[in-house]
């Protein structure tokens, strides 16, 4: 039997590069991943968001709200750095 959609069967990732989306598609679910987890850690070690500004010395809570919203994909090295060392953790970057 001949497939005569040539859609089945492909890959999702193929869909968003043909669309032109992919990196953007994949920059979004990484910030989603990032804000989850250190929103995570901080319900964990029972850590406040105004505890958590003094402890990344950021000037207002704001600041934390952007790094915490999933949505927000204007977060820099230097502020994921600042939150894993806030937190007790390290950063870790690969490419692979």
């Amino acid at each position: 039997m001949k497939r005569t959609n040539k859609h089945i069967g492909s890959n999702f990732d193929d869909f968003l590069k043909e669309e032109g989306i992919l990196e953007e598609a994949q920059a979004a679910a990484m910030k989603k991943v990032i804000a989850f987890k250190i929103s995570k850690i901080m319900k964990e070690k029972n850590i406040s968001k105004s505890r958590m500004t003094m402890r990344m010395h950021m000037k207002s809570r704001a600041q934390l709200n952007r790094l915490l919203d999933p949505t927000n994909q204007s977060v820099t090295l230097l502020t994921l750095e600042k939150a894993a060392n806030a937190l007790g953790k390290h950063l870790q970057l690969q490419l692979v």
